[in-house]
């Protein structure tokens, strides 16, 4: 097995297509051919992660956070970025961070937290936008369900809970071979008039080659017409946090004492109480201030994230109750679900799931 097996398979978990723009995912280190011992998944990638994947005999570190997020100019040691670096490469082990595409993923990171609360009828709270194509297409009519089939088993025409989704729709197309043509149908020189179909079908962006690998694959004709445009439709299965309801209303200071035992964490900081029944719950996993306004939205009564700063508990003005429990702690269960996640595509595999408390916090 190599490098490349396994990220492919986490890139079918999260792809990296919906990672933020200013994020920096994917392989930072190693060589994707490489032969891999064994894997390590961790939530940061330090010095003394590094040291324990050595221990383990493991050459891949899949980490939640990149070790390398902006430009490096050197590599002298001189920082503890460039330091895990050296390491790194000096043991040809292997880096891939994963970071905001696993955020963006409906069973990601915010999923996993909805999972340790025990939420149900969970909804992504920030759905990405221009993540939705359409591809359209014409077919000889003999020939479309060959071509559907094709488009669908490279992954077009999915919906929510639904596939096979198309559409269809009767016509003639014309077309004239010239002389250097190698018509299927028609004759160099004449304008040919054929029955043919138009198919509409819908396409997640990270799909969007193979699809258009399979229509042309599948196509009969020489030169294949189709287009794709970006459709403006929010994801609603693609997107950062996300909203989910208790089985059971809760006090809100039983519920922020719940938060504190679910989130291991000795505080938790939070905007003034409303004396209000705590049902639906809002959720986003590390630096969440920006998720606010689209919590109030939502109908939630509670906000939980973290990295909230002093005017932004401002901004619950009375409306929603903002729970702030930490980033790592907010983060802490992601690893876990890559580990469980290797495991289970993996089972005979050495997938290690790291021990070290990577914390940089400290309360005292």
């Amino acid at each position: 097995m190599i490098v490349k097996d396994i990220t492919k398979s986490l890139e079918e978990l999260a792809p990296l297509a919906y990672a933020e723009d200013f994020d920096n995912v994917g392989l930072l280190v190693g060589d994707e051919k490489q032969e891999v011992t064994g894997v390590l998944v961790s939530l940061d990638t330090l010095e003394v992660t590094v040291d324990e994947a050595i221990e383990n005999k493991c050459n891949l570190i899949v980490a939640f956070h990149p070790i390398i997020f902006g430009g490096l100019k050197s590599l002298t040691g001189k920082s503890y970025v460039e330091r895990v670096v050296i390491k790194a490469i000096q043991h040809h082990i292997a880096i891939y961070a994963i970071h905001t595409a696993l955020d963006n993923c409906f069973k990601g990171v915010n999923d996993m937290i909805c999972e340790q609360l025990n939420l149900h009828q969970r909804q992504v709270l920030i759905p990405q936008s221009k993540t939705i194509k359409k591809l359209t297409t014409y077919v000889p009519k003999k020939h479309t369900q060959k071509v559907l089939d094709a488009l669908f088993a490279a992954g077009a025409g999915n919906i929510g809970n639904y596939d096979h989704c198309s559409f269809t729709q009767e016509g003639k197309g014309s077309f004239l071979p010239n002389d250097e043509a190698n018509p299927v149908v028609g004759e160099n020189g004449k304008l040919q008039i054929e029955e043919e179909n138009q198919i509409h079908v819908t396409l997640a962006t990270h799909v969007e080659k193979q699809v258009l690998s399979a229509l042309k694959t599948s196509h009969p004709y020489e030169e294949v017409a189709y287009e794709v445009s970006s459709l403006e439709n929010t994801n609603q299965h693609i997107g950062i946090g996300m909203v989910g309801e208790l089985e059971k209303p809760m006090d809100e200071n039983d519920f922020l004492a719940h938060i504190k035992t679910v989130f291991k964490t000795g505080v938790v900081r939070h905007s003034n109480r409303l004396g209000n029944k705590i049902k639906k719950v809002a959720v986003l996993g590390g630096s969440g201030a920006f998720g606010i306004q689209a919590a109030i939205a939502s109908g939630a009564d509670v906000y939980i994230t973290a990295d909230l700063k002093y005017h932004d508990f401002f901004k619950a003005e009375a409306k929603i109750l903002l729970a702030d429990v930490g980033h790592y702690e907010s983060e802490q269960y992601t690893k876990n679900l890559l580990h469980s996640y290797l495991t289970k595509k993996f089972p005979n595999f050495a997938i290690v799931l790291s021990q070290k408390n990577t914390n940089p916090i400290q309360y005292s």
